[in-house]
């Protein structure tokens, strides 16, 4: 018996829309900070065709298809998750909202969704872990001389894997931010970065990724300080074949495909226009989450029918965090999952495994 509908539309939430949800975070931060997460490097071309990519992509529907209570539970490096949506490590949580990582991985957990713990956030490993043991269960490093030590502390906190971002040996050219002269507090990024037990200072990274110059590695380096590893891990930041034929080379066990939301390189590929070859590369076996320019359910929907078995959101958590905390992350990714499902009935997809290719047409030019 379905259920009985009291409302058409949801009248007593506070966000009806995703759309909702960005411009009550855009209000709630002051210009220079909202420009931080919206903006991307140099002339931002990267940035659009993140969004622009999706749109080349429709969905076939298939009626009278008898799919009516689709599950969009699936399972990434032995973790179990209830929709495919991972929430990105992003730094500088605080500038956002002051619960930061703790309400974003909190809402993740009450959603059965996983949230990537952030080496530059605003609260240790150990805090994010402890606020949502069940959804912050991989933690973020960076390939820095520091790695294996990272590594081993965050084995003994708990995590059961690693994301190493592997393409960000410095930051972007961020005109954006270069032009609002924008300089946020480095507590804000310093909850790891404390200069503490083998960890470097939050000044040294940063002198890392802005100020250029310093010590970048290769995958000879990363391939040596992954053989301490004790915890699977993934590489976050592999926008072609060949990389990825290189990290699953030095023992990488799942790929992120992803452009740094357009934040590194610019011009650079869409992520999603590089994932097929990607996944046609790495094998079927091999998991692959899709990063850069995830907004609605459809995109998380086209996504794994072209080879993604997951999703990281970075910009649309940010939004979420900066409306209303905790509450303003779940409505996210309860609207997404939601949309998700919904196309799924559509379409004819009782599983996550059941939306393929065959399940999606390339627009015509």
């Amino acid at each position: 018996m379905t259920a009985q509908l009291d409302s058409f539309y949801p009248t007593r939430v506070a966000f009806g829309t995703l759309d909702e949800i960005h411009r009550a975070a855009a209000g709630a931060l002051s210009a220079d900070v909202f420009d931080f997460v919206e903006g991307g490097a140099g002339k931002e071309i990267t940035l659009r065709e993140n969004r622009t990519a999706f749109d080349r992509w429709r969905i076939l529907p298939e009626p009278m298809s008898g799919v009516g209570t689709p599950s969009t539970r699936t399972e990434l490096l032995g973790l179990s998750l209830e929709t495919p949506i991972l929430t990105a490590p992003f730094g500088g949580d605080a500038l956002y909202h002051p619960d930061g990582h703790l309400a974003v991985a909190r809402a993740a957990q009450a959603r059965g969704a996983l949230s990537i713990a952030p080496e530059a956030g605003s609260y240790s490993y150990q805090q994010v872990r402890a606020a949502a043991p069940g959804a912050a269960r991989i933690a973020q490093i960076h390939p820095f001389a520091h790695a294996a030590l990272v590594a081993q502390r965050v084995t003994r906190l708990g995590f059961e894997a690693l994301c190493v971002t592997v393409d960000c040996p410095v930051g972007g050219f961020r005109t954006r931010n270069m032009g609002n002269r924008f300089d946020p507090d480095q507590r804000h990024f310093a909850g790891n970065l404390t200069g503490e037990d083998g960890a470097p200072g939050v000044a040294e990274v940063f002198g890392q990724l802005l100020k250029r110059g310093g010590v970048v590695w290769d995958w000879a380096e990363l391939a040596t300080a992954a053989s301490q590893f004790e915890l699977p891990w993934i590489a976050k930041g592999i926008l072609t074949p060949a990389a990825a034929e290189r990290a699953l080379d030095i023992g990488a066990s799942a790929l992120v495909v992803s452009n740094h939301g357009g934040r590194q390189v610019d011009p650079a590929p869409a992520s999603l226009d590089m994932l097929p070859a990607i996944r046609a590369a790495a094998g079927p076996r091999v998991p692959i989450l899709l990063d850069s320019g995830i907004r609605t359910g459809s995109d998380i929907y086209l996504a794994l029918a072209l080879g993604a078995d997951a999703v990281i959101i970075g910009r649309a958590a940010i939004y979420g965090l900066a409306a209303a905390g905790q509450p303003g992350v779940d409505r996210v990714l309860e609207l997404l999952t939601e949309e998700l499902r919904t196309l799924m009935i559509l379409s004819g997809a009782a599983t996550i495994a059941d939306i393929d290719r065959d399940r999606i047409l390339r627009a015509a030019a």
